[in-house]
């Protein structure tokens, strides 16, 4: 019975008292959830007051301080490497979670060749969402975007904010990639160049469950066409670091085919604006096209400086 239903823990990583009442509406859920998790670790981002009061607070919780350098890689893995179970789940603390999300996360592990699994991410906006916001472009406020699968289905990568893993293939590449993630004004994708590490050091793949929704605030601050600019600029740069990262295999293959996509995006928005449907979907068309400029820019900056870095070595040498 215990291989049917694996024990599993749940990692929440946390960093700000500006988000206490996330935090505590987040342990909330994971304490809900159907299928029981053994043990629920809150871990602080080098922030003693915030430790001391989820300490103080958070009752029948386990709260840890980040072990590694500041940042969301080594806050989650600071809680990993702390359980024991056969899988862990890592929920962002600015998220809620209906009573069934765990145990649909965990029904895929039935199949040995699961290394972990991710749900569908609805955004929760503090406001009205942003007539301009393209659903192609949803993840930019870290949510799931069109185009991605409606059912069951293997994917390339899932995201952190509503993660499971079999614990043997997380621990085996050292979990996430410390020093590469989420850090003030970067915005690197460490849960991507997780779930690429694990799949080509098993030979295992991934599995997204659309139905295992969570739900995503996003603060008026990241509603504004400026700060989608930044993310998309930001992702650009990110992607391509990931891409160094991992030279083995095709990196960004999934990257290149949501490029591919979204020309669609454009001609139908601008059509649906053309019969009279709305400046909503003009100004959709707009943002596919800025989005898809900012990310390339970001990337073509990044690739410069990469290039730029690599030649000094061999300068320096010269002298």
């Amino acid at each position: 019975m215990e291989n049917l239903r694996p024990a599993i823990s749940i990692v929440i990583p946390t960093h700000t008292e500006q988000r206490w009442a996330s935090l505590v509406r987040t342990v909330a859920c994971a304490r809900s959830q159907i299928y029981t998790p053994a043990e629920i670790v809150v871990v602080v981002d080098h922030n003693p007051a915030l430790y001391r009061r989820a300490r103080r607070d958070l009752q029948g919780v386990t709260v840890l301080e980040n072990l590694y350098a500041q940042g969301v890689s080594g806050n989650r893995n600071t809680g990993a490497f702390h359980t024991h179970t056969a899988l862990i789940a890592f929920m962002d603390d600015d998220i809620t979670a209906e009573p069934d999300w765990l145990g649909s996360l965990v029904a895929p592990f039935a199949d040995p060749k699961v290394v972990g699994t991710g749900g569908g991410i609805s955004p929760a906006w503090e406001g009205t969402a942003p007539r301009w916001m393209p659903e192609e472009f949803l993840w930019a406020v870290g949510g799931s975007y069109a185009g991605m699968p409606t059912e069951v289905s293997p994917i390339r990568n899932v995201w952190s904010a509503s993660m499971v893993v079999r614990r043997e293939a997380f621990v085996g590449v050292g979990g996430f990639r410390t020093g590469f993630g989420k850090l003030g004004g970067q915005n690197r994708p460490e849960d991507t160049e997780l779930c690429i590490r694990m799949s080509q050091a098993t030979s295992g793949h991934w599995m997204y469950v659309p139905d295992a929704v969570i739900r995503h605030e996003v603060p008026a601050v990241r509603s504004t066409f400026s700060f989608f600019i930044r993310r998309c600029y930001a992702e650009g740069r990110g992607k391509v670091q990931m891409a160094g990262l991992n030279s083995k295999g095709d990196s960004l293959g999934a990257e290149r085919d949501y490029l591919r996509s979204l020309p669609k995006a454009v001609v139908r928005n601008i059509a649906a604006a053309s019969r009279g449907a709305g400046v909503a979907h003009a100004l959709k068309a707009g943002s596919v096209l800025a989005g898809v400029a900012a990310a390339g820019f970001g990337g073509a900056v990044e690739t410069f400086s990469t290039k730029r870095g690599a030649r000094r070595p061999e300068l320096e040498a010269s002298r």
